[in-house]
């Protein structure tokens, strides 16, 4: 019994590559709509921004307002989340040691 090798035609094995293309192009937009849709979420925290810095020794911090506050409602968890994970790692990237709060 001849084992029979079948091989895939030139058109096939184009349309595959076609579609293996559309699907990682895809996943690009995806990925970059995801980027942007963050980056847009975190322009919006200006209103948080004098509520992020330490205040001067001996000075109480400031309670943010409503608009700092219904902004940063409006940041989804996996934006506030990635954007946490990427400042956390930014010192081992730079040589520095990690940052703990105690």
């Amino acid at each position: 019994m001849a084992v029979r090798t079948t091989m895939m035609r030139p058109r096939g094995l184009a349309a595959l590559l076609l579609l293996l293309l559309l699907l990682a192009g895809t996943a690009t937009r995806v990925a970059e709509a995801q980027q942007q849709s963050c980056a847009a979420q975190l322009s919006q925290l200006a209103p948080c921004a004098r509520f992020s810095v330490p205040p001067a020794p001996g000075q109480p911090l400031p309670a943010p307002g409503a608009e700092c506050c219904s902004s940063l409602g409006a940041v989804s968890r996996d934006c506030a989340c990635s954007t946490l994970d990427i400042i956390n790692s930014l010192p081992a990237k730079c040589g520095l040691p990690r940052v703990t709060c105690q």
